[in-house]
């Protein structure tokens, strides 16, 4: 057996018989099973004096008092103020422009834009990947508006949308925090060029800004009444609580949306109150700590044993990488230790036909983690659910137990590879309101272990300039190879 040992996980059970009732946490509707991995009392212990030797429970308290902890561009992450965490001041802001948001989805509702069946919502990144996972989620049922997503430059993705959109019922949401994204603004030309040979007399009229930027939506051309504001202080890929989520809200109903907002601000309670050994949040990031510095994991799998979360992999790539791809602390000091792992995933059943021969057999210890829903999400026969949750289980033995085979060494199982299970009660709007608030926490306990900032994100703009600069035609500093790849597409 691989790394067999007193700290095997089979040993580990065998060791700690109160596992179960230490490594399972029960909140907001999702049970959170950390038992399978090599979490040991020992380690946890350690984990629990590194969070107090990094300062983790100052930083959690500035969090959420709306204090500085962007400390990089001097700002407050706020995203907690949504949901009714924060200082009063942003707090009350937050609600004022819920309202402002559900006063804008009523006048839309008693068409007062006209008659809208379909809702075309253009954004990038933090702008598109939230409400496409919420909408997704738990909108496949709803019949109140068709809304798609876009967030691609690619013109085929906005043309397949125009395909299936009546032009003459079409709402656009144009989203991007500053109103400048390339790509946002790029595919809101075209919607509004789309809306024009459609015959809509005013396409501006048919356009919903949201943005933390109003003036430059209304020097682009937008009306002050559909510009639905968010503060500054909320970074984009933790903004799908604010006006970003919009065309969730739309699609789902007033009632589902503030549902969302009370299943998250049940997870920021948890987060906030809960003891470090009993912290979801907390415990996970133990967990990722755990693999990455010291088992020396570069990777982490993730997947949904549901397909209304097939969409979450792609989600949480952006907020852990995104947010912990980093290289220095908020010092500006190298950090010196392994700090986001590769987030990557994919949907079970499809997934174990696919890549759990490398979880199960290959070289590489990766940790796995299963998210699945004791509720189903169709009305056929029970036994489609039942072998969902069965196969899902039974993934997370088989990592764990492994099977050996001395006759033949290829259908041999190492065993001992480690994995943890989110079982979700049912996937609703407060459920996964508290799951989506659980990996923001997550993410943020990593880097408060790291000492790190998850919210700024400067890495993204390198690449962003040199593109302008290659589309302006300013080649001469670049490389041959670079230069041969553009002068074979201009002809």
């Amino acid at each position: 057996m691989e790394g067999e040992g007193a700290d095997t996980l089979t040993a580990l059970f065998e060791t700690e018989p109160d596992r179960l009732s230490r490594l399972v946490v029960e909140e907001a509707g999702i049970r959170f099973d950390f038992a399978k991995t090599h979490l040991s009392r020992g380690l946890l212990d350690k984990f629990v004096a590194l969070a107090e030797a990094t300062g983790f429970a100052k930083a959690r308290d500035a969090l959420f008092a709306g204090e500085v902890v962007n400390t990089s561009e001097g700002r407050a992450a706020e995203h907690p103020a949504e949901r009714g965490s924060g200082a009063p001041d942003s707090v009350a802001r937050a609600r004022s422009l819920h309202q402002r948001m559900r006063a804008l989805i009523d006048a839309i509702e008693a068409e007062a834009m006209g008659p809208i069946a379909h809702v075309l919502h253009i954004g990038i990144g933090g702008s598109a990947l939230g409400p496409h996972l919420l909408i997704d989620a738990l909108g496949r049922d709803a019949d109140r508006y068709d809304v798609e997503v876009v967030s691609n430059v690619d013109g085929a993705a906005l043309e397949a949308a125009f395909r299936r959109f009546d032009p003459q019922a079409t709402l656009v949401a144009v989203a991007s925090k500053t109103f400048t994204t390339t790509e946002t603004m790029l595919n809101a030309r075209s919607a509004l060029a789309w809306l024009e040979e459609g015959g809509v007399e005013d396409p501006f009229g048919r356009v919903v800004a949201l943005t933390a930027a109003p003036d430059k939506a209304i020097e682009w051309g937008v009306d002050e009444t559909r510009i639905l504001p968010f503060g500054e202080s909320v970074g984009g890929r933790y903004s799908l609580w604010s006006s970003i989520g919009f065309p969730a809200a739309l699609a789902l109903g007033w009632d589902g949306f503030e549902s969302l907002l009370e299943g998250a601000a049940a997870m920021d309670r948890h987060f906030r109150l809960a003891p470090p050994t009993r912290n979801a949040p907390l415990l996970a990031a133990f967990v990722d700590r755990l693999y990455a510095n010291v088992k020396g994991c570069e990777t982490r799998g993730l997947f949904a044993y549901d397909e209304r979360l097939r969409l979450l992999p792609s989600y949480l790539q952006q907020l852990e990488m995104e947010s912990n791809g980093k290289s220095v602390t908020r010092d500006g000091q190298p950090v010196g230790r392994a700090t986001a792992p590769i987030t990557w995933g994919g949907v079970g059943t499809d997934a174990q036909h696919a890549v759990f021969q490398l979880l199960h057999q290959g070289t590489h210890l990766v940790p796995v983690e299963f998210i699945a829903s004791i509720e189903a999400g169709d009305t056929l026969d029970e036994a489609h659910h039942r072998q969902l949750l069965v196969n899902c289980f039974a993934q997370g033995a088989a990592l764990m137990a492994g099977r050996a085979n001395a006759e033949d060494p290829a259908r041999a199982y190492p065993g001992n590879r480690p994995s943890t299970t989110l079982l979700l009660d049912r996937v609703d709007p407060a459920t996964l309101g508290a799951l989506i608030a659980f990996y923001e926490h997550r993410t943020f306990a990593n880097a408060a272990l790291l000492g790190i900032n998850p919210f700024d994100q400067f890495g993204v703009e390198l690449g962003k300039e040199i593109a302008r600069s290659l589309d302006s035609g300013g080649t001469d500093a670049f490389d041959s190879s670079t230069k041969a790849l553009l002068a074979r597409i201009s002809g």
